[in-house]
């Protein structure tokens, strides 16, 4: 009986070292931009009580928080539901004018790049963006390159849609940088 238990004990764990591997393995459209970067955080989007999205943060070392645009970075987007390239284009750009006053210009400039490069989206598909420091940002669908946007603002403020102490959802931003350690991280939490 006890090596039964013991057996089944040692599959179990196994089993979870393998769950953990696998969480932590590097996808393939990060190596090349981000070799050596690491699994930072993971959590999951819901709105309403409809599940949206898991959403993780791969992030090289010395990466902090409070300056993330100085960082390369990728964070992917697992859908959970199906939207349309328009609908995240849009939501995308209500939520990084919560960062920063954008002129109806650069709205317009900026929506119609991402309604451009944002394919419409089924549940179990993956849009990753990776952040280029002072250059812009790169977008990855299904492990396809789709694009690039070429502006360091627009970097900065759509990837502070996650990582911004300003985000609409501060416990998400909490749970993607939760292996970011407290002193290179510093201001994980924003005071009003």
């Amino acid at each position: 009986m006890k090596a039964l238990a013991r057996q089944a004990f040692l599959t179990g764990a196994a089993g979870l070292l393998s769950l953990q591997l696998w969480a932590n393995t590097l996808p393939a459209e990060l190596r090349t931009a981000l070799p050596t970067a690491a699994l930072a955080g993971q959590a999951k989007l819901s709105f309403w009580g409809f599940e949206v999205y898991q959403a993780t943060l791969w992030v090289a070392p010395g990466f902090k928080a409070a300056a993330y645009a100085e960082h390369g970075f990728g964070l992917e987007l697992a859908y959970l539901r199906d939207f349309s390239g328009a609908d995240i284009a849009k939501r995308s750009l209500a939520e990084m004018a919560r960062q920063a006053p954008i002129s109806a210009d650069q709205a317009r400039r900026w929506g119609d790049q991402m309604r451009a490069l944002f394919p419409d989206v089924k549940a179990g598909e993956r849009l990753t963006g990776i952040h280029q420091p002072g250059a812009g940002a790169r977008f990855v669908f299904n492990g396809r390159v789709v694009g690039e946007i070429v502006d360091a603002e627009f970097a900065r403020l759509f990837f502070g849609i996650w990582l911004s102490p300003q985000t609409s959802e501060p416990k998400l931003r909490l749970a993607l940088l939760q292996q970011v350690t407290p002193a290179a991280g510093a201001a994980l939490v924003s005071t009003p």
